[in-house]
């Protein structure tokens, strides 16, 4: 049964997520403070959904149809009727409680209210809302429309009801879910972020360039995209902000991140969607 489903940020994660549960048969309505990234988001779904159709994946019809389900809006009030909301705004946890206090207050009380959050605890989002057993975490991979993997994360007021729902749908989309608990980092950016973070201690210690360690991760270990690579793909803050989540959260040194990778970050060098990171991307 198609569902009223709302996305909140219209970032890399926002318009890919609008534009699975749109293949998928449901409704969906983008919503993001900016006109300007609602109109990047709304071109990047077009973008890929033409790809989609270009190798057979997807027919014309079903194409024209997707696009259309969503809607995009800079008034937060078009989420009321929602039945699902997927918050994927900054990795701030101010930010996030502020926007789900403000969604618990918007929507119907039978709605569930998701976090594409990649470390922040559902629990405490969870704790912002008069209904923490509907609070979740779907926490999608980037680019979304790929990736199969969605972790679901159950905080410690989470129903069985609300995990199920959401496991479900999750199927239905094409995904696989992965249930997992909340912990800072849950389960992907645990393992990780230590990974990448290591990898750009050992470029700030002279160990090697950007370009030996990926060759030495593609072809030692078989990885597709090389840790700085990677790095740069999701974005250096990003990764600094998990970094920050996982040292606060579990108060292990070994979590500390690089100087060089702050440096990076001060500097405004975020990796691809900036131009710069450990590459150029002029």
């Amino acid at each position: 049964m198609p569902l009223r489903v709302a996305v909140l940020g219209a970032g890399t994660m926002g318009n890919g997520i609008a534009q699975v549960f749109a293949q998928g048969g449901h409704t969906v309505t983008l919503r993001d403070v900016d006109a300007g990234a609602l109109d990047r988001a709304m071109g990047q779904v077009d973008k890929s959904l033409a790809k989609l159709a270009e190798k057979g994946k997807l027919s014309a019809d079903d194409r024209s149809a997707a696009l259309g389900r969503i809607r995009a809006t800079t008034s937060i009030e078009d989420v009321a009727a929602a039945d699902l909301v997927i918050e994927a705004v900054v990795e701030n946890l101010q930010i996030k409680t502020q926007v789900f206090g403000e969604l618990d207050r918007l929507t119907r009380p039978e709605a569930i209210l998701a976090s594409n959050t990649s470390s922040i605890s559902i629990t405490k989002l969870g704790a912002a809302t008069r209904r923490p057993e509907k609070v979740i975490g779907m926490h999608f991979m980037n680019p979304v429309p790929l990736m199969a993997l969605v972790e679901v994360i159950r905080g410690q007021a989470t129903s069985d009801e609300t995990m199920r729902t959401v496991m479900d749908l999750s199927r239905a989309l094409g995904k696989t879910p992965v249930e997992v608990n909340d912990f800072p980092g849950f389960v992907a950016n645990r393992v990780l972020m230590p990974m990448i973070n290591e990898a750009v201690f050992a470029v700030y210690e002279g160990v090697a360039k950007p370009e030996a360690i990926d060759q030495v991760m593609k072809l030692g270990m078989n990885h597709p995209m090389g840790p700085l690579t990677l790095a740069d793909f999701i974005g250096l803050d990003v990764c600094l902000a998990i970094l920050e989540v996982l040292h606060d959260g579990l108060g292990d040194p070994k979590y500390r991140p690089c100087p060089l990778l702050r440096r990076m970050v001060d500097a405004g060098w975020l990796g691809r969607k900036s131009g710069r990171g450990f590459y150029s991307y002029a």
